[in-house]
């Protein structure tokens, strides 16, 4: 399986603070800690278990001392250093562990506001988009304003949720008064293309009654997608001309198993006169009318073709979501497809 060798979102970095944290990600238990003994800040993320005897290492605590950071066992003190060798072992002080003594360390980095870890080292070169963290221009360019909206838990696959996020053809009716209407139904799915980026939509266009937090009026909308990963998508939308609001959303997604996945927003704006709170509660407010409807899609796995128990079929309006499956099938994810 690919899955292991991409990076994934575990957490939300502020969650990691001075003691550690439990998390799991594709059946692996993690503990996130976070190690002090430089000025920038570092995340750990290892197996959560010490190798001693297997005790949980999120139960233990991060010490500060003469000698660095370490994280300690809660079972029989074992320290460990924040390369995950053992330091010190408290019954036996002048022993000098060996490596095998080590915790199983993974690779962590934060992005966006999130912790990201991937479990395995790639067993070949990857493409481009998907040999770091997915990018998203508009939360690192100091004229836009970005927000963590989530997590939110949901009881469908992560790529359900992706195609979801991708298709325009809802709107007037799973967010009717807010991102669409019944009456301007109708949606340019513009063109789509695949290579080393992933997945790129551009000149999509739908009529939106409120394309934002701080929208007065309705308009046609541009939209803009970018799927660098096969659990992340990126969206630009631009209002019609005139207009000085821009706004771009990233959704990035945690696979907590095949039919079970946890998601966040990062919401990034240009000129929009709302609050952070008040972008997190329009997010939530969208979001919540989403929810329902994706987790009453059956099957939960999205249908690549592979082994699904039924077929879909597919209407012109569905170019996107058609050619993000074909690019999951030869990307040759399984989790959360069938």
């Amino acid at each position: 399986m690919i899955e292991p060798q991409l990076w994934h979102p575990v957490i939300a970095s502020n969650q990691v603070r001075d003691q550690p944290v439990a998390c799991t990600l594709l059946g692996q238990a993690l503990v996130l800690w976070r190690d002090q003994a430089s000025d920038a800040s570092h995340v750990h993320a290892w197996a959560d278990r010490c190798p001693h005897r297997g005790a949980r290492l999120s139960l233990g605590r991060v010490l500060i001392g003469l000698h660095g950071t370490r994280l300690e066992c809660p079972y029989h003190g074992w320290q460990y250093g924040g390369d995950g060798g053992c330091r010190h072992v408290p019954a036996a002080p002048d022993f000098v562990p060996p490596a095998s003594h080590g915790a199983t360390v993974f690779e962590a980095r934060e992005q966006h506001g999130l912790v990201w870890v991937r479990l395995q080292a790639p067993s070949q070169p990857l493409v481009a988009s998907l040999a770091d963290p997915p990018a998203f221009a508009p939360g690192d360019d100091p004229a836009w304003r970005a927000v963590l909206c989530g997590p939110y838990e949901l009881n469908t696959s992560a790529p359900r949720l992706v195609e979801n996020f991708l298709d325009l053809s809802h709107f007037g009716f799973v967010h009717e008064g807010w991102l669409g209407e019944r009456g301007h139904a109708q949606v340019q799915t513009g063109a789509v293309e695949e290579g080393e980026a992933g997945l790129v939509v551009r000149d999509a266009l739908a009529w939106q009654p409120r394309a934002y937090a701080s929208a007065q009026a309705g308009a046609w909308v541009a939209y803009r997608y970018d799927v660098p990963h096969p659990f992340a998508a990126i969206l630009r939308k631009d209002a019609t001309e005139g207009d000085p609001v821009s706004n771009a959303i990233a959704l990035f997604i945690r696979p907590d198993g095949h039919e079970r996945c946890t998601a966040w927003f990062v919401m990034a704006t240009r000129g929009d006169s709302s609050t952070d709170q008040e972008l997190i509660a329009f997010q939530d407010a969208v979001f919540a009318q989403d929810r329902p409807v994706v987790e009453s899609q059956s099957p939960r796995a999205l249908p690549v073709g592979r082994t699904a128990p039924v077929s879909e079929v597919h209407g012109p309006a569905d170019r996107v979501s058609s050619a993000y499956r074909r690019h999951l099938k030869r990307l040759g994810i399984e989790l959360g497809t069938c």
